[in-house]
Protein backbone atom coordinates (compact mmCIF):
# COMPACT_ATOMS: atom_id res chain seq x y z
CA UNK A 1 0.00 0.00 0.00
CA UNK A 2 1.21 3.48 -0.73
CA UNK A 3 0.16 6.31 1.61
CA UNK A 4 -3.41 7.52 1.94
CA UNK A 5 -6.08 8.21 -0.64
CA UNK A 6 -5.75 11.69 -2.13
CA UNK A 7 -8.18 13.94 -3.98
CA UNK A 8 -7.33 17.07 -5.97
CA UNK A 9 -8.73 19.15 -8.81
CA UNK A 10 -7.08 18.85 -12.19
CA UNK A 11 -5.76 22.09 -13.79
CA UNK A 12 -9.07 22.61 -15.59
CA UNK A 13 -10.65 23.19 -12.18
CA UNK A 14 -13.54 20.91 -13.02
CA UNK A 15 -12.47 17.28 -13.05
CA UNK A 16 -11.54 15.53 -9.84
CA UNK A 17 -8.38 13.41 -9.61
CA UNK A 18 -8.42 10.56 -7.08
CA UNK A 19 -5.16 8.76 -6.33
CA UNK A 20 -4.17 5.92 -4.02
CA UNK A 21 -1.26 3.58 -4.66
CA UNK A 22 -1.66 2.15 -8.19
CA UNK A 23 -5.13 3.66 -8.67
CA UNK A 24 -5.66 6.93 -10.54
CA UNK A 25 -9.22 7.99 -11.30
CA UNK A 26 -10.69 11.05 -12.96
CA UNK A 27 -14.27 11.87 -12.01
CA UNK A 28 -16.73 14.42 -13.36
CA UNK A 29 -20.46 14.98 -13.17
CA UNK A 30 -23.05 17.50 -14.29
CA UNK A 31 -26.34 18.56 -12.78
CA UNK A 32 -27.54 20.48 -9.71
CA UNK A 33 -26.30 17.72 -7.40
CA UNK A 34 -22.76 17.79 -8.75
CA UNK A 35 -20.98 19.08 -5.63
CA UNK A 36 -22.52 16.47 -3.36
CA UNK A 37 -21.92 13.79 -5.97
CA UNK A 38 -18.19 14.49 -6.09
CA UNK A 39 -18.03 14.50 -2.30
CA UNK A 40 -19.54 11.03 -2.35
CA UNK A 41 -16.90 9.97 -4.88
CA UNK A 42 -14.09 11.09 -2.56
CA UNK A 43 -15.64 9.33 0.43
CA UNK A 44 -16.15 6.06 -1.45
CA UNK A 45 -12.68 6.11 -2.97
CA UNK A 46 -11.07 6.49 0.44
CA UNK A 47 -11.41 2.79 1.32
CA UNK A 48 -11.45 1.25 -2.16
CA UNK A 49 -7.83 0.05 -2.30
CA UNK A 50 -7.90 -1.34 1.23
CA UNK A 51 -11.00 -3.37 0.37
CA UNK A 52 -9.33 -4.85 -2.71
CA UNK A 53 -6.10 -5.70 -0.88
CA UNK A 54 -8.10 -7.54 1.79
CA UNK A 55 -9.45 -9.92 -0.88
CA UNK A 56 -6.44 -10.26 -3.17
CA UNK A 57 -5.95 -14.02 -2.71
CA UNK A 58 -9.50 -14.65 -3.96
CA UNK A 59 -9.28 -12.05 -6.74
CA UNK A 60 -6.06 -13.57 -8.10
CA UNK A 61 -7.66 -17.02 -8.45
CA UNK A 62 -10.20 -18.11 -11.07
CA UNK A 63 -12.43 -19.68 -8.40
CA UNK A 64 -12.78 -19.44 -4.64
CA UNK A 65 -15.02 -18.43 -1.76
CA UNK A 66 -17.72 -15.82 -2.15
CA UNK A 67 -16.36 -12.27 -2.24
CA UNK A 68 -17.39 -9.78 0.41
CA UNK A 69 -16.61 -6.29 -0.85
CA UNK A 70 -18.65 -4.30 -3.35
CA UNK A 71 -15.88 -4.00 -5.94
CA UNK A 72 -14.71 -7.59 -5.50
CA UNK A 73 -18.25 -8.81 -6.14
CA UNK A 74 -18.38 -6.73 -9.31
CA UNK A 75 -15.10 -8.26 -10.46
CA UNK A 76 -16.22 -11.84 -9.87
CA UNK A 77 -19.56 -11.22 -11.59
CA UNK A 78 -17.86 -9.60 -14.59
CA UNK A 79 -15.62 -12.57 -15.42
CA UNK A 80 -18.18 -15.30 -14.71
CA UNK A 81 -19.89 -15.17 -18.16
CA UNK A 82 -16.61 -15.95 -19.94
CA UNK A 83 -16.11 -19.40 -18.39
CA UNK A 84 -14.56 -21.83 -19.19
CA UNK A 85 -11.86 -19.49 -20.55
CA UNK A 86 -9.15 -19.04 -17.91
CA UNK A 87 -9.62 -15.67 -16.28
CA UNK A 88 -9.37 -14.30 -12.76
CA UNK A 89 -11.42 -11.41 -11.35
CA UNK A 90 -8.30 -9.22 -11.67
CA UNK A 91 -9.12 -8.92 -15.37
CA UNK A 92 -11.98 -6.63 -14.34
CA UNK A 93 -10.34 -4.67 -11.52
CA UNK A 94 -10.09 -1.27 -13.22
CA UNK A 95 -13.58 -1.33 -14.67
CA UNK A 96 -15.10 -2.60 -11.43
CA UNK A 97 -13.39 0.11 -9.41
CA UNK A 98 -14.76 2.73 -11.77
CA UNK A 99 -18.26 1.28 -11.39
CA UNK A 100 -18.04 1.36 -7.60
CA UNK A 101 -17.12 5.04 -7.49
CA UNK A 102 -19.71 5.86 -10.17
CA UNK A 103 -22.39 4.17 -8.06
CA UNK A 104 -21.48 6.48 -5.18
CA UNK A 105 -21.58 9.52 -7.48
CA UNK A 106 -25.08 8.60 -8.61
CA UNK A 107 -26.34 7.70 -5.13
CA UNK A 108 -28.16 10.98 -4.73
CA UNK A 109 -30.37 13.43 -6.63
CA UNK A 110 -29.43 15.93 -9.31
CA UNK A 111 -26.84 14.01 -11.34
CA UNK A 112 -27.62 14.37 -15.04
CA UNK A 113 -24.42 12.83 -16.39
CA UNK A 114 -21.25 11.41 -14.83
CA UNK A 115 -18.18 9.42 -15.66
CA UNK A 116 -15.32 7.76 -13.79
CA UNK A 117 -12.13 7.08 -15.75
CA UNK A 118 -9.91 4.54 -14.01
CA UNK A 119 -6.67 4.39 -15.98
CA UNK A 120 -8.52 4.52 -19.30
CA UNK A 121 -11.37 2.19 -18.38
CA UNK A 122 -14.52 4.28 -18.04
CA UNK A 123 -17.87 3.78 -16.34
CA UNK A 124 -20.52 6.40 -17.03
CA UNK A 125 -24.08 7.44 -16.22
CA UNK A 126 -26.41 9.14 -18.69
CA UNK A 127 -29.69 10.60 -17.50
CA UNK A 128 -32.67 10.80 -19.83
CA UNK A 129 -31.79 12.72 -22.99
CA UNK A 130 -28.08 12.94 -22.14
CA UNK A 131 -25.25 11.86 -24.42
CA UNK A 132 -21.48 11.61 -24.36
CA UNK A 133 -18.66 11.15 -26.83
CA UNK A 134 -16.14 8.42 -26.15
CA UNK A 135 -12.70 8.56 -27.74
CA UNK A 136 -11.40 5.13 -28.72
CA UNK A 137 -7.75 4.70 -27.73
CA UNK A 138 -6.59 3.23 -31.04
CA UNK A 139 -5.27 4.70 -34.29
CA UNK A 140 -8.03 5.51 -36.77
CA UNK A 141 -10.91 4.63 -34.45
CA UNK A 142 -11.96 8.20 -33.67
CA UNK A 143 -14.92 8.74 -31.36
CA UNK A 144 -18.44 7.45 -31.00
CA UNK A 145 -21.52 9.11 -29.55
CA UNK A 146 -23.41 7.24 -26.87
CA UNK A 147 -26.90 8.36 -25.92
CA UNK A 148 -29.01 7.64 -22.87
CA UNK A 149 -31.15 5.04 -24.66
CA UNK A 150 -28.08 3.07 -25.84
CA UNK A 151 -27.10 0.03 -23.75
CA UNK A 152 -23.42 0.96 -23.42
CA UNK A 153 -22.29 2.13 -19.98
CA UNK A 154 -18.65 1.06 -19.99
CA UNK A 155 -15.56 1.34 -22.20
CA UNK A 156 -12.28 -0.47 -21.56
CA UNK A 157 -8.99 -1.04 -23.38
CA UNK A 158 -6.40 -3.79 -23.02
CA UNK A 159 -3.43 -5.14 -24.96
CA UNK A 160 0.29 -5.70 -24.95
CA UNK A 161 2.32 -2.85 -23.54
CA UNK A 162 -0.29 -1.61 -21.09
CA UNK A 163 -0.16 -1.83 -17.32
CA UNK A 164 -1.24 -5.47 -17.36
CA UNK A 165 0.47 -8.52 -18.83
CA UNK A 166 -1.07 -10.09 -21.92
CA UNK A 167 -1.11 -13.62 -23.32
CA UNK A 168 -1.62 -12.22 -26.82
CA UNK A 169 0.03 -9.77 -29.19
CA UNK A 170 -2.66 -7.13 -29.80
CA UNK A 171 -1.47 -3.54 -29.73
CA UNK A 172 -4.86 -2.66 -28.26
CA UNK A 173 -8.41 -3.93 -27.92
CA UNK A 174 -11.18 -1.53 -26.94
CA UNK A 175 -14.56 -2.91 -25.89
CA UNK A 176 -17.96 -1.30 -25.34
CA UNK A 177 -20.29 -3.11 -22.94
CA UNK A 178 -23.19 -2.60 -20.56
CA UNK A 179 -20.72 -1.98 -17.76
CA UNK A 180 -17.06 -1.06 -17.33
CA UNK A 181 -16.15 -4.25 -15.44
CA UNK A 182 -17.62 -6.43 -18.18
CA UNK A 183 -15.86 -4.35 -20.85
CA UNK A 184 -12.58 -4.62 -18.93
CA UNK A 185 -12.74 -8.42 -18.67
CA UNK A 186 -13.76 -8.81 -22.32
CA UNK A 187 -11.01 -6.49 -23.59
CA UNK A 188 -8.42 -8.50 -21.66
CA UNK A 189 -9.59 -11.82 -23.07
CA UNK A 190 -10.00 -10.61 -26.65
CA UNK A 191 -6.49 -9.14 -26.50
CA UNK A 192 -5.26 -12.56 -25.34
CA UNK A 193 -6.95 -14.16 -28.36
CA UNK A 194 -5.16 -11.91 -30.87
CA UNK A 195 -2.24 -14.26 -31.18
CA UNK A 196 -0.03 -16.51 -33.29
CA UNK A 197 0.74 -19.45 -30.99
CA UNK A 198 4.25 -20.82 -31.41
CA UNK A 199 5.40 -18.09 -33.80
CA UNK A 200 9.22 -17.73 -33.61
CA UNK A 201 9.09 -13.91 -33.74
CA UNK A 202 7.07 -13.73 -30.51
CA UNK A 203 9.01 -13.84 -27.24
CA UNK A 204 7.19 -15.04 -24.15
CA UNK A 205 8.10 -15.62 -20.54
CA UNK A 206 6.26 -16.92 -17.45
CA UNK A 207 4.17 -14.15 -15.91
CA UNK A 208 5.55 -14.90 -12.45
CA UNK A 209 9.08 -14.08 -13.61
CA UNK A 210 7.97 -10.55 -14.49
CA UNK A 211 5.58 -10.09 -11.59
CA UNK A 212 5.92 -12.68 -8.81
CA UNK A 213 2.38 -12.07 -7.57
CA UNK A 214 0.76 -12.12 -11.03
CA UNK A 215 -2.62 -13.82 -11.17
CA UNK A 216 -1.42 -15.62 -14.33
CA UNK A 217 1.27 -17.57 -12.49
CA UNK A 218 3.50 -19.55 -14.86
CA UNK A 219 1.43 -18.86 -17.97
CA UNK A 220 3.54 -17.46 -20.79
CA UNK A 221 2.97 -13.76 -21.41
CA UNK A 222 4.19 -11.75 -24.39
CA UNK A 223 7.27 -9.61 -23.86
CA UNK A 224 8.27 -8.86 -27.47
CA UNK A 225 6.86 -9.18 -30.98
CA UNK A 226 9.27 -9.23 -33.91
CA UNK A 227 8.47 -8.57 -37.57
CA UNK A 228 5.26 -10.14 -38.85
CA UNK A 229 3.91 -10.32 -42.37
CA UNK A 230 0.65 -8.64 -43.22
CA UNK A 231 -0.98 -12.06 -43.58
CA UNK A 232 0.19 -13.05 -40.11
CA UNK A 233 -1.12 -9.84 -38.59
CA UNK A 234 -4.48 -10.43 -40.26
CA UNK A 235 -4.59 -14.02 -39.01
CA UNK A 236 -3.97 -12.89 -35.44
CA UNK A 237 -6.58 -10.13 -35.66
CA UNK A 238 -9.14 -12.50 -37.16
CA UNK A 239 -8.70 -14.87 -34.22
CA UNK A 240 -9.53 -12.08 -31.79
CA UNK A 241 -12.38 -10.81 -33.95
CA UNK A 242 -14.02 -14.25 -34.03
CA UNK A 243 -14.12 -14.28 -30.24
CA UNK A 244 -15.41 -10.70 -30.06
CA UNK A 245 -18.19 -11.40 -32.55
CA UNK A 246 -19.21 -14.51 -30.62
CA UNK A 247 -19.51 -12.52 -27.42
CA UNK A 248 -21.37 -9.71 -29.19
CA UNK A 249 -23.92 -12.21 -30.50
CA UNK A 250 -24.32 -13.53 -26.96
CA UNK A 251 -24.96 -10.01 -25.70
CA UNK A 252 -21.84 -9.86 -23.54
CA UNK A 253 -20.37 -6.88 -25.41
CA UNK A 254 -21.76 -4.17 -27.68
CA UNK A 255 -18.69 -3.62 -29.85
CA UNK A 256 -14.93 -4.04 -30.11
CA UNK A 257 -11.99 -2.46 -31.94
CA UNK A 258 -8.81 -4.54 -32.34
CA UNK A 259 -5.44 -3.25 -33.60
CA UNK A 260 -2.10 -4.84 -34.44
CA UNK A 261 0.75 -3.65 -36.62
CA UNK A 262 -1.22 -0.75 -38.14
CA UNK A 263 -4.18 -2.95 -39.14
CA UNK A 264 -7.54 -3.22 -37.38
CA UNK A 265 -10.73 -5.19 -37.05
CA UNK A 266 -14.03 -4.07 -35.56
CA UNK A 267 -17.42 -5.45 -34.66
CA UNK A 268 -20.72 -4.07 -33.43
CA UNK A 269 -21.06 -0.40 -32.65
CA UNK A 270 -17.42 0.32 -33.39
CA UNK A 271 -17.63 -1.28 -36.83
CA UNK A 272 -20.64 0.91 -37.63
CA UNK A 273 -18.84 4.05 -36.50
CA UNK A 274 -15.96 3.34 -38.86
CA UNK A 275 -18.22 2.55 -41.82
CA UNK A 276 -20.17 5.79 -41.40
CA UNK A 277 -17.10 7.87 -40.45
CA UNK A 278 -19.32 9.66 -37.97
CA UNK A 279 -20.17 9.15 -34.30
CA UNK A 280 -23.19 6.87 -34.03
CA UNK A 281 -25.42 5.33 -31.45
CA UNK A 282 -23.87 2.35 -29.73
Amino acid sequence: MSGQAQAAWLPDGRRLHLHHGPIDMIVDATGPGRAAALERAVARFDTLLDELVAELPRLRAPTGPESKGETAKRMVAAVAPFAPVFVTPMAAVAGAGAETVLAAVCDGPGVDKAHVNNGGDVAFHLGSGQQMRAAIAAPGAGTIRIQSDDPVRGVATSGRGGRSLSLGIADSVTVLARGAALADAAATLIANAVDLPGHPAITRTPACEISPDSDMGERLVTVDVGPLTRAEVETALDAGLALAENWRRRGLICGAWLTLGGLWRATGALALSQQKKDPVHA
